[in-house]
């Protein structure tokens, strides 16, 4: 198997080389990331201006690593088009944070399995975990991949969002659950603006959604996405207007 692992947090995240090492278990391992971190920049890519792209030397044995100037989805389009490499799964995290709820529709390592699937990969999963702590999104990989392989899921769609909590109680498939993270905008000096993140998650008691599963019960939470945005229910009830 072909795995290409990108992420958002850049070349200096600490569980970028434990997670290539895992993956090396698996097939031939190829990195591609930013040079610097990337958080919250979604699905952006670079349209107007080149970007640079370093091979690192010595990263580990029998895996090629490169940086990329530019965001996670510029990553894997760069793997693919710029490399010219093909891949059976890419894998993008873990993240130093969760990505769940709405707040997905801003995480660069979501994006880049947005990406991934707009390439045709058969196979993308983001993997997020609590900024406390890689060690126990390290320890519940085989897990998650036994739990894939067994269940085969892969198959039956090709892109998931998968969230690890401190404290696993377990693995449940989720759907998209709602707000996580607001901002307020602090002023630093005139006219310019910080936000300063806040949690405002409500629990709603149901372990099916993702931010109740991973926040309230422990759950690991797969999330299968799409990458289709139309409102299939709406579109079927209005295609009627349309008149040949």
């Amino acid at each position: 198997m072909r795995i290409l692992i990108t992420n958002d947090d850049s070349i200096s995240s600490s569980v970028l080389l434990p997670l290539a090492k895992w993956a090396q278990k698996h097939g031939e391992v190829t990195v591609v990331v930013p040079k610097y971190e990337q958080s919250g920049k979604s699905h952006g890519i670079e349209l107007h201006k080149s970007f640079e792209v370093v091979k690192v030397p010595s990263f580990a044995p029998g895996i090629d690593a490169y940086t990329v100037d530019s965001t996670p989805a510029d990553c894997v389009r760069f793997a693919i088009e710029g490399l010219k490499k093909e891949f059976d799964l890419v894998i993008s995290g873990i993240n130093k944070g969760l990505n769940i709820g709405r707040d997905i529709v801003y995480s660069g390592t979501v994006g880049a399995i947005l990406e991934s699937a707009y390439q045709g990969i058969a196979a993308s999963v983001a993997i997020s975990t609590d900024p406390a702590s890689f060690e126990p999104a390290l320890a519940q990989l085989d897990s998650v991949y036994d739990f894939f392989i067994e269940h085969d899921l892969l198959s039956k769609n090709h892109i998931y969002n998968v969230n690890i909590p401190l404290k696993c109680n377990g693995i449940r498939i989720t759907r998209m659950g709602g707000p996580y993270f607001g901002d307020d905008f602090e002023e630093r000096e005139p006219n310019m603006y910080l936000p300063i993140g806040k949690p405002i998650f409500e629990a709603s008691g149901d372990e099916e959604i993702d931010t109740d599963a991973v926040l309230v019960y422990n759950y690991i939470s797969i999330t299968p996405l799409e990458v289709d945005r139309t409102q299939k229910t709406v579109f079927d009830e209005l295609k009627k207007l349309n008149k040949n």
